[in-house]
């Protein structure tokens, strides 16, 4: 009788515990993305985009204040933004955009003044396509403008695009 009675309030404790447990909905999934910097395989997701057909074609939020963040051009060296540059490719001939910075190192403890998640869009363009070859930093791009392979476009669209972690 008192090993019934034991294993009725066991089970009634474990059913009580079991009813009282979330399922946890605050989580999401993104897309993860890749990208360049400095030569090295970044990581990213995009959450909102200032154009309407970037942003589809992202599956992100259209967020057109965004574009407020572009200062007045020509801006003056001494005027600082929160937008940093990101070049893409239009015409496909790269699939992975190129940023001119990252957090180092990823996560709270990174000291970078220069990392933010807001970037002004930049085109690099070939010239010639047969030409195009894997960029895979601001420098490169440069370099290849440099011998008039490509031309760089800046355009007033911003992205918000946070730099993650590389997936375990």
């Amino acid at each position: 009788m008192k090993y019934k009675l034991l294993m009725g309030i066991v089970l009634t404790i474990f059913l009580s515990a079991c009813s009282h447990q979330t399922v946890r909905t605050d989580q999401v999934s993104l897309p993860l993305l890749k990208g360049w910097h400095d030569g090295e395989t970044v990581f990213y997701i995009t959450t909102d985009v200032s154009d309407r057909a970037i942003a589809k074609a992202k599956n992100a939020n259209y967020a057109p204040r965004l574009e407020d963040a572009v200062p007045q051009y020509p801006k003056p060296p001494r005027v600082k933004t929160a937008l940093e540059r990101v070049y893409a490719f239009p015409n496909g001939e790269q699939g992975r955009s190129v940023f001119a910075s990252v957090p180092a190192p990823l996560g709270y403890q990174s000291n970078d003044s220069h990392y933010s998640p807001l970037w002004l869009m930049y085109m690099v363009t070939w010239k010639t396509p047969s030409l195009a070859h894997e960029l895979t930093s601001e420098e490169a791009i440069f370099d290849a403008e440099d011998r008039g392979l490509v031309t760089i476009t800046r355009t007033n669209v911003v992205l918000n695009c946070p730099v993650v972690a590389a997936p375990k």
